[in-house]
């Protein structure tokens, strides 16, 4: 993913060059900082296509930003906005007397082309990502004739929920998705996102949809993140995620594997990276930092996926280096 820092510039032309080339004509907003602060500004940004999507990544010292009606007209962009502060917190004003702060991992929606300002809170400066979905993928289940203004999105609500948690596991997990299943959850992140606003009802069939799409995601993320732990059953998983076992087998069904494969296989996968570090690690402690409860049930999952015992994938790994 291409990164772009003025650090590659002169210290007194960084601000002027990230207020006019990157903050008015990339992001469409107008910059202000303090010319006796300026000469310290410094900031980090990505751009990156994920299906029809574009993940933008940021990190800048502090200086203000206001989305006028001016700056919109000059450079429209159409699209549902899900944001999430990364680090520090971010002060918004809407110009409706909405006032909010979104704290470090919170996440917030928006549309492109509705007036806002914002700030950092502290001197961490901004630290986030903002993922912009086309609202033109959207009209075929809604019209915008609702407010979608900046808004954090509280807890108070199941989707609500699922959306924070979601959002940044699939963000996780999207360089290793297909393109059909990145476009998949990108609509239907938009979806969640739209309902969350109330601008897309809760009985509606795709949204039904989504919110499964979105679960799996969530899903395979608290088991990428927890496969270690010789506890995770689905079970616990299901518990973890707070739906049912049979809710969660539910959702693994279209994906054409189990739940308890995909544990077992991220396992193997792991012991497999074990095993080829130059280090001698004991086979026993390989098994146990993956996740299986003995020694026996390693060798024998080991073998029945691989055709051979763990201390011989290891010899073949070093013969073939």
């Amino acid at each position: 993913m291409p990164v772009w820092s003025t650090d590659a510039l002169p210290p007194a032309d960084r601000f002027a060059y990230w207020r006019e080339v990157r903050a008015k004509h990339l992001f469409g907003v107008s910059a202000e900082l303090e010319a006796d602060r300026r000469a310290g500004f410094r900031g980090i940004f990505s751009a990156e296509p994920l299906g029809a999507a574009t993940l933008v990544e940021m990190h800048a010292s502090p200086y203000s930003v206001r989305r006028t009606d001016e700056d919109i007209s000059r450079a429209p962009g159409n699209s549902v906005c899900i944001y999430q502060q990364l680090g520090g917190a971010a002060w918004f004003g809407t110009g409706r007397r909405t006032e909010f702060t979104v704290p470090a991992g919170a996440v917030a929606t928006s549309h492109t082309d509705l007036p806002y300002a914002t700030r950092p809170t502290t001197e961490a400066g901004f630290h986030l990502r903002v993922l912009k979905i086309p609202f033109t993928i959207c009209t075929p289940f809604v019209q915008r004739d609702g407010d979608l203004s900046p808004q954090p999105v509280d807890g108070e609500r199941r989707q609500s929920t699922l959306l924070s948690a979601s959002f940044p596991a699939f963000l996780g997990q999207a360089r290793s998705m297909s393109d059909v299943e990145v476009n998949a959850a990108v609509m239907a992140l938009a979806q969640v996102a739209l309902a969350v606003r109330g601008l897309l009802p809760v009985s509606d069939d795709a949204l039904r949809l989504a919110v499964r799409q979105l679960r799996l995601i969530q899903a395979r993320d608290l088991i990428g993140q927890n496969f270690w732990r010789v506890d995770l059953t689905p079970a616990r998983i299901a518990a973890m995620l707070g739906i049912s076992v049979r809710q969660l087998h539910l959702l693994f069904e279209p994906t054409g594997t189990s739940v308890a494969r995909h544990l077992t296989m991220l396992r193997l996968s792991h012991a497999k990276a074990l095993l080829a570090e130059a280090s001698v690690r004991p086979i026993s402690a390989v098994a146990f930092a993956s996740g299986f409860d003995s020694l026996a049930t390693f060798y024998r999952v080991f073998r029945a996926n691989f055709g051979m015992a763990p201390m011989e994938y290891r010899h073949a790994v070093v013969a073939a280096e």
